[in-house]
């Protein structure tokens, strides 16, 4: 099974091969700032499942932190991609800009201590802290 996707736009797009590893929501800052919104989705995969078509060079990748990157579309500003040293042979992927099915729903909350105050998350999911290295 491939699923598939893009950005707003449409000039980057990318294609998985099946099976990803996880999808979990993130509550952490640097998700909430750079998605404008109380969480994120992500889908983690191994990176050699992945294929970006990125024709318009538009795909920029962002250094958000010490070990990490975030991957965006700097024609439309769709966030896509993460990358970081902690997960090496993964990329993650924003699980909205997927237009094909996937084989797995969201598992768990992830640093949710610093979730925000203004958003009530109401299902069972395991809600897990900020991990520490």
């Amino acid at each position: 099974m491939v699923s598939s996707g893009q950005c707003l736009c449409g000039s980057v797009s990318f294609k998985v091969e099946m099976p990803t590893n996880w999808m979990a929501h993130c509550h952490c800052t640097l998700c909430q700032k750079a998605h404008g919104s109380a969480f994120v989705t992500w889908v983690g995969v191994n990176k050699e499942r992945v294929i970006i078509d990125d024709s318009e060079n538009s795909l920029t990748w962002f250094k958000s932190s010490k070990n990490a990157e975030r991957g965006f579309c700097d024609l439309c500003g769709s966030s896509l991609f993460f990358r970081s040293e902690n997960w090496a042979n993964e990329l993650h992927i924003v699980r909205a800009n997927f237009t094909g099915a996937l084989d797995r729903e969201p598992q768990s909350h992830g640093y949710y201590d610093t979730h925000v105050s203004w958003f009530s998350v109401n299902d069972n999911l395991q809600k897990k802290p900020t991990q520490t290295n």
